[in-house]
């Protein structure tokens, strides 16, 4: 998920134990797509766009993983990451001035990034749909974490956001009401829904719990009884870390990085608010203007194998989309999910959720 700077930061001890010992064996995979053999459409460079932190810490990011295996897969193709500050806003940019994008496939999709997008550019498709019969392992992909309607993005993981609280100094909160109980005032660290994915998905969660006519009400209420507000959350778990507040909105695999790095446990509990969890699903996706279609079609279908998959579990500390993948341990038995899930489709988002986000923005974030 789109959070690991801080692990990098704070991990740098558990960095060090992990880095190389954990290399990739393309033929311990399961599957394999096969190698390039020399052919010209299997060869040469594939960009592959993404946000940052899912490249820039080689022991707990995935990205180093995947190049060292796709390309031992792949002999003759070489992957080149890019991570755009603006992120998938620099390639909106570039279709819209028809300019070409130069990249051929984009990973860390989500339902929101999508409906941005097909709202900036109309008729212009900055994907392409990818048909199942291109790739053999699409059937084990869950069936309820593909978002994307059209087709054009894959899920290649997901998270579910949760709370993470300190045990050792509240109680559990358990419904959405116990946050603007007395009980839990000043206790709660949020993130910006403007500027913040996990951010934007618990305003959605909220959204789903008290309706579109109410939700303000509740954040009102969420900001009278002390809830603060952080622009990320990178900002807003530092600032649990650093024991400022004991309850953070964050993700239910938490306890996955606490038990790698050796934290008390304690201070990482999960809790399901509801007995829910927001579903944020990932997806990879093929630009239309992509130089190199075949081979990554081949990365895509790399990307669901059983082995990849769980690898991307364990570093990039999110449950796999697929039915096939087998992670340790150490990773099931932390990774929690929620009894219920909940989240927004595509067609529900496409619409609303910038109006949603503006008067979350004028009312909540402009106080």
């Amino acid at each position: 998920m789109k959070r690991r700077t801080f692990v990098k930061r704070v991990g740098a001890a558990g960095i060090a134990g992990l880095a190389g010992c954990a290399g990739p064996d393309a033929d311990g995979r399961g599957t394999t797509t096969g190698t390039s053999g020399g052919t010209d459409e299997l060869a040469g460079t594939l960009r592959v766009a993404t946000y940052e932190p899912f490249v820039d810490a080689p022991s707990v990011s995935p990205g180093a993983w995947i190049k060292e295996a796709f390309e031992s897969a792949y002999p003759d193709a070489t992957i080149e990451w890019q991570t755009p500050n603006s992120g998938l806003n620099h390639f909106i940019q570039q279709a819209q001035y028809g300019d070409g994008v130069e990249a051929d496939v984009y990973v860390g999709l989500n339902a929101d990034d999508l409906v941005r997008a097909d709202d900036e550019l109309g008729e212009t498709e900055l994907f392409e749909p990818v048909s199942a019969d291109t790739l053999s392992n699409d059937d084990s992909v869950i069936e309820e974490l593909r978002f994307d309607p059209a087709g054009r993005a894959v899920p290649f993981d997901t998270g579910y956001i949760s709370l993470v609280y300190d045990a050792g100094e509240i109680d559990e909160p358990r419904t959405f009401e116990d946050l603007i109980d007395p009980e839990f005032e000043d206790t709660l660290l949020l993130q910006n829904a403007q500027t913040s994915d996990p951010g934007r998905a618990f305003l959605l969660w909220t959204i789903a719990n008290r309706g579109e006519a109410n939700y303000l009400d509740y954040w009102q209420a969420l900001v009278d009884n002390g809830a603060r507000i952080l622009g990320d959350w990178n900002g807003s778990y530092t600032a649990y870390s650093n024991a400022e507040r004991p309850v953070v909105v964050s993700y239910s695999t938490d306890q996955v990085y606490a038990h790698r790095n050796d934290r008390d446990m304690q201070r990482h509990q999960i809790a399901f608010l509801n007995d829910q969890g927001y579903a944020v699903p990932e997806g990879m996706a093929r630009f239309a203007d992509a130089a190199k279609p075949e081979l990554a079609t081949a990365f895509l279908e790399f990307m669901l194998e059983p082995r990849t998959q769980s690898e991307i579990a364990v570093r990039n500390v999110a449950f796999p989309a697929t039915t096939t993948a087998d992670p340790p341990e150490s990773f099931t038995e932390y990774a929690h999910r929620p009894p219920e899930t909940v989240t927004h489709t595509y067609d529900e988002l496409a619409g609303s959720i910038d109006d949603w986000v503006s008067a979350w923005a004028e009312q909540i974030a402009s106080g």
